[in-house]
């Protein structure tokens, strides 16, 4: 079996202006620096912050992520940038597929997947986002959404080394709710179990984080939950402490 060293991303999503960020990402940095963490931490800021955010996370273990990239190396996509533009402002993780990106901007199963490769043509990790409505929710087709979503987003050559699955129910997505610890494990171990019956061998080490509503009060029972690799978080990771304590319970 596989060993899977937790994660810890933090997606600012459209917050922080320059002052107030760069503040922000110093007082993470502090946090991780000199430690040898037994996790990993990637923040993944907006755009426009990367190479501020970069510089401050210089010389410390944090990670540097984007929120979403185009599938095309360059070109004429106004308004977008490449997985290649990403890499070369020091990411080295992008969000694909957030549940946001899916309601949106109408993002659908093949269009995540191409964005995936592309991360991994630039030598990015992919973080790719699945996740039921509370429609589905309710319908009791959780595990079916999931797991055609798995299925269909991920490219032939995902792996443990490039890919992260982030399973972020959308009802519970900056709502205070969250499913119940039962409801995620079932989740979580679904997932691993279409990663290994669809995605094939390879896919055994690729991490599965869940994401939606996790804050410091309750990161460390669902960290707990067997098969949850780590956490995708959103509002918690714009505020320091808090942000930190959902790492010190991954690497608890």
């Amino acid at each position: 079996m596989a060993v899977r060293r937790k994660l810890i991303a933090g997606n600012w999503k459209m917050n922080g202006l320059r002052e107030e960020a760069i503040a922000q990402a110093g007082d993470i940095a502090a946090k991780a620096m000199g430690q040898d963490l037994a996790c990993d931490v990637v923040i993944c800021p907006p755009t426009t912050l990367l190479a501020k955010i970069d510089r401050a996370f210089d010389a410390s273990s944090v990670a540097l992520g984007g929120q979403d990239c185009h599938a095309a190396e360059k070109g004429a996509h106004t308004g977008d940038i490449s997985a290649e533009m990403l890499f070369d402002a020091g990411c080295r993780y992008v969000i694909v597929g957030h549940s946001e990106r899916r309601t949106d901007h109408g993002e659908g199963n093949a269009t995540v997947r191409e964005k995936a490769a592309a991360a991994h043509r630039a030598g990015m990790t992919a973080i790719v986002c699945v996740g039921e409505t509370g429609a589905e929710h309710d319908a009791g087709e959780t595990l079916n959404v999931v797991a055609r979503q798995v299925v269909e987003s991920l490219p032939p050559q995902a792996d443990g080394a490039n890919t992260v699955i982030a399973y972020e129910p959308v009802w519970a997505i900056g709502s205070g709710r969250t499913p119940t610890l039962d409801e995620i494990a079932a989740v979580h171990g679904h997932i691993r179990a279409t990663l290994a019956t669809a995605c094939g061998a390879t896919t055994e080490g690729m991490r599965v984080l869940y994401g939606g509503s996790v804050k410091g009060a309750n990161a460390a029972e669902i960290l707990a939950v067997e098969a949850v690799d780590g956490a995708l978080v959103g509002g918690a990771s714009l505020k320091a402490d808090e942000f930190w304590q959902i790492v010190s319970a991954a690497a608890a």
